[in-house]
């Protein structure tokens, strides 16, 4: 009798321990969910930079409890994609002229690093596939398709990265491709619905010439064409943000005086948003 109670005692634990890791999983599935409806929504405009996500709300209209909300809101703030401000709550990031400067700066160093790889590396698939994503961007009539041609263009770049073969520049790369671009022509409502019309065209000749290099499999020739094709899209998009008005009615670039600064790599700092672990768990809009 003593046996069969300690048997089923046991039975019963392991049962608990397992319910438990399943409730566990069932929750990191949950809160990651929350934080991909989240994202998507920010990379889709559909909230706006500035936009203030109060805990409750969230997760009323996502029909969830507080619990995962709270911790995916703390994971969209350590991606960068919300921002913790003191004694206020959590807000959609803005972001600025030198964080776009800095973003593609970073991006003209880091991705023909990676296409200077790929071009030994990428197989025959990568590049039927890579010349399909081009063909389909081809297609793609704007401003009907912005948003496909958008995706097909990430999809794009993310494939020459993943072709390197490098895993830290996949990570590195990765990180800023998630979110970032993308969310950078949302800041700018001139462009965030439509095209900018002088890109186009080069646009296209830039992933053509792209796709030939690879598939010429001439890391040079790959590299110079990639660091050309990011740092033309850096100046239109930085163009554009220092053209929108102010609230003022001026321009990004009027709040500053002294000669245009060179498209580069600058020693800036930018803290967006607090680490993770110092976002309250309730805190509310002043």
């Amino acid at each position: 009798m003593r046996f069969l109670m300690t048997a089923n005692a046991q039975i019963y634990n392991v049962k608990n321990i397992m319910q438990g890791r399943a409730g566990t999983e069932r929750h990191r599935q949950l809160r990651q969910w929350v934080a991909d409806r989240l994202r998507t929504e920010i990379l889709e405009g559909r909230r706006h930079p500035g936009d203030w996500l109060r805990q409750e709300s969230v997760a009323r209209e996502e029909g969830v409890s507080q619990t995962p909300v709270r911790e995916a809101l703390k994971q969209l703030v350590a991606e960068g994609l919300l921002e913790h401000v003191p004694y206020r709550g959590i807000r959609v990031v803005t972001l600025s002229v030198e964080d776009a400067e800095d973003l593609y700066a970073s991006r003209a160093v880091l991705e023909p690093m990676a296409a200077r790889h790929a071009a030994v590396e990428i197989t025959p698939e990568e590049l039927k596939e890579l010349a399909s994503l081009h063909q389909r961007m081809l297609a793609c009539e704007v401003p009907a398709r912005l948003k496909d041609y958008r995706d097909l263009n990430r999809r794009f770049h993310e494939m020459i990265i993943s072709a390197s073969r490098r895993p830290f520049l996949m990570r590195t790369l990765g990180n800023l491709w998630s979110a970032f671009p993308t969310m950078l022509w949302s800041n700018v409502p001139k462009i965030a619905v439509t095209s900018a019309p002088e890109r186009e065209e080069p646009d296209a000749a830039e992933h053509a010439e792209i796709v030939a290099s690879l598939a010429a499999h001439d890391p040079e020739r790959a590299a110079a064409a990639v660091k050309r094709h990011v740092e033309e899209a850096g100046q239109t998009l930085v163009a554009a943000m220092k053209a929108q008005p102010r609230a003022d009615g001026g321009t990004p670039d009027e709040a500053t005086s002294g000669p245009e600064r060179p498209f580069n790599l600058s020693a800036r700092n930018h803290t967006r948003g607090a680490p993770p672990d110092s976002v309250p768990q309730e805190e509310e809009e002043s």
